[in-house]
């Protein structure tokens, strides 16, 4: 049984507020979870309406019906647990090899997904802007299927740290060189923009390669591609390449 208490705390770390004060999140789905408890993360409960995860101690795990896993779920039509882990430290900044860099990524969907196409390509390191979504955001927690557990995402001022680093520094743009005749190395950040507005003007200033993903078709009118699509055709040219 789901207490008052559990359900407003549970509740609470739907907003990224109360996931800071509480240093906690939570992730959803049979997949996500077993991924998290075989990582580092630290598991504060479980809650579960099936007799599984028996791997789980006795005391941290709460076997509940699916009516209260309604009352603490961020899903339209639940899964068949719901586990809350603690926030962990956030790691040491690699500066070497291909760096990802974010610049005010909105939409969870497209984090959570950015960050499966980086585990996928072998990126360790995605940097964001204090702008992007939180990573612990339920609805990115669940779009990385468990990647989230091996990527080292941090979050920091992004012009700043663009500007101490000795790194080459990619941007796409409608005007930049095509990518797939570009000699791309194996050391450098990759910035990727905002949905809407793309790199910021800052941040554009500071990109010293400008790359571009090529239009093919006839007539030349998509305006732009989705940013976790972009992310995959330059990951897998960046890689190709290497």
């Amino acid at each position: 049984m789901v207490s008052k208490n559990q359900i407003k705390l549970i509740s609470g770390l739907h907003q990224k507020k109360q996931r800071f004060a509480n240093q906690l999140f939570f992730a959803e789905g049979v997949k996500v979870i077993q991924e998290l408890l075989q990582s580092n993360f630290e598991l504060e409960h479980l809650y579960t309406t099936q007799n599984d995860f028996e791997t789980v101690q006795s005391s941290k795990r709460t076997l509940i019906n699916e009516q209260e896993l309604k009352k603490i779920s961020a899903l339209s039509t639940p899964n068949s647990c719901l586990a809350v882990f603690k926030i962990p430290a956030e790691n040491k900044i690699s500066d070497s090899g291909l760096i990802l860099a974010l610049d005010d990524i909105r939409d969870p969907g497209n984090l959570g997904t950015i960050l499966r196409l980086c585990d996928w390509f072998g990126i360790k390191q995605i940097i964001c802007s204090k702008e992007t979504v939180d990573i612990y955001n339920p609805k990115v927690v669940q779009a990385t299927m468990g990647s989230i557990t091996r990527v080292n995402v941090n979050y920091v001022d992004l012009k700043n740290f663009i500007a101490q680093t000795k790194l080459p520094v990619f941007g796409t743009f409608m005007d930049g060189e095509n990518i797939y005749k570009s000699n791309l190395p194996q050391n450098g950040i990759i910035i990727m923009g905002n949905e809407a507005n793309g790199i910021s003007a800052e941040i554009e200033k500071m990109v010293t390669s400008r790359l571009t993903i090529p239009r093919f078709g006839e007539l030349q009118k998509t305006e732009s591609l989705n940013v976790a699509t972009a992310t995959a055709i330059i990951l897998s040219e960046f890689k190709r390449n290497s």
